[in-house]
């Protein structure tokens, strides 16, 4: 019994090196870009429908103290620019705020008395963005390759 177990043991460990080095790159990038295409595409058919997005940011998409022109303009821009930081991993943890500002507004503001936005969508698009500001974008992106670059400038 001994024996397997120390056999298992011997095999563990490499299986985890290599998911630390190949996995979780791979899935830090798929993070990156699953929620990021789904705000980019988001802020695509805000722009393909124009009128129908300030008609929903008038009446539908009500939110207090900001106007709903600029709520439109600054909404449709941050899902079109914030998505493209996150597919490269440039600022990522930067861009990945305003979506989950965004995303918190939808489910908690908007949602509130709204059955439609109570969705688990939302909630996952939330945690996928806490894990981009809290870990950063992984080891596939621009913001560490300009990390390792600095860094070894430093030494």
């Amino acid at each position: 019994m001994t024996n397997l177990i120390e056999k298992l043991s011997g095999l563990y460990g490499p299986i985890i090196e290599k998911l630390e080095k190949f996995g979780a790159p791979a899935a830090d990038l798929a993070v990156r870009f699953w929620v990021g295409l789904v705000f980019f595409r988001s802020g695509l058919q805000k722009l393909d429908g124009w009128e129908s997005t300030l008609f929903l940011f008038e009446y539908e998409y009500v939110l207090p103290i900001i106007p709903f022109e600029l709520a439109a303009y600054l909404g449709t821009a941050s899902e079109l620019a914030m998505p493209l930081f996150l597919f490269v991993g440039l600022a990522a943890r930067l861009a990945a705020v305003p979506l989950l500002g965004m995303a918190m507004t939808i489910q908690f503001i908007l949602g509130a008395n709204n059955a439609a936005y109570n969705d688990f969508n939302h909630f996952a698009w939330m945690t996928f963005l806490l894990v981009i500001i809290a870990r950063g974008p992984g080891m596939l992106s621009i913001d560490h390759w300009l990390r390792q670059k600095f860094m070894a400038a430093k030494d």
